[in-house]
């Protein structure tokens, strides 16, 4: 299975039936691809509408409905458009339960660089950081790794942060881990990888209970 679809099958089944879903560019939004059997969620794009389906099939894409990446998507029967300012009220008003972001970079105390990284052309800030700051819930969706094989969970965030203190779980190929007072819980481990394995890929110091579970996804 593909790493990211190992990631986003693991997010989808976190939803609760209910929930209103803002899901960020790239990864994130595979987590619609995968949203159980029997579980109804809202979920929401912060270009202005609520209602977000799986990606089309490509002779059933239309050019108009775009999430807030520009990637085509479907509009479920129910959905609705509204104007940005709208959109970010929803954000902003603490009516979106959970977000899911992905990462350049996650540290142990919940801090997230998502947003750009110095010297790079980016086309600006999107809405991370009212959705970190908004959400009830925010879940990082991101590789474990970087391609360079250097970790992406970190003791400390090196590039500027798109929030301090604010990422509740971590999701990877490898692993889930949740951030609590004390330090970055691993919680689960992927099917076929060991606790030692993800420590040895992780910067961060790890807190490893006694009962570390084996993914479902």
């Amino acid at each position: 299975m593909d790493k990211k679809e190992v990631i986003a099958r693991r997010i989808a089944r976190i939803l609760k039936d209910g929930d209103v879903v803002n899901l960020g560019i790239g990864l994130p939004t595979m987590v619609a691809n995968y949203i159980p059997e029997g579980v109804e969620v809202k979920l929401q794009s912060e270009n202005g509408f609520v209602g977000l389906g799986p990606a089309p099939a490509p002779d059933a894409i239309d050019p108009d409905i775009v999430n807030a990446g520009g990637s085509p998507v479907t509009v479920l029967p129910g959905g609705a458009f509204f104007d940005s300012a709208t959109s970010f009220a929803l954000i902003r008003g603490g009516h979106v339960d959970v977000t899911v972001l992905g990462a350049l970079e996650v540290d142990g105390h919940g801090n997230l660089a998502n947003w750009m990284i110095p010297g790079k052309l980016i086309p600006g800030m999107g809405g991370a950081m009212d959705l970190v700051t908004g959400a009830k819930k925010v879940i990082v969706a991101t590789e474990h790794t970087t391609k360079d094989g250097a970790s992406k969970i970190l003791k400390q965030c090196r590039l500027p942060l798109t929030g301090a203190g604010v990422v509740d779980l971590i999701v990877t190929e490898m692993a889930v881990m949740e951030v609590t007072p004390d330090g970055l819980v691993l919680r689960e481990v992927a099917p076929g990888v060991t606790v030692e394995q993800v420590k040895a890929a992780t910067e961060a110091d790890l807190i490893i209970p006694p009962d570390v579970k084996v993914m479902e996804v």
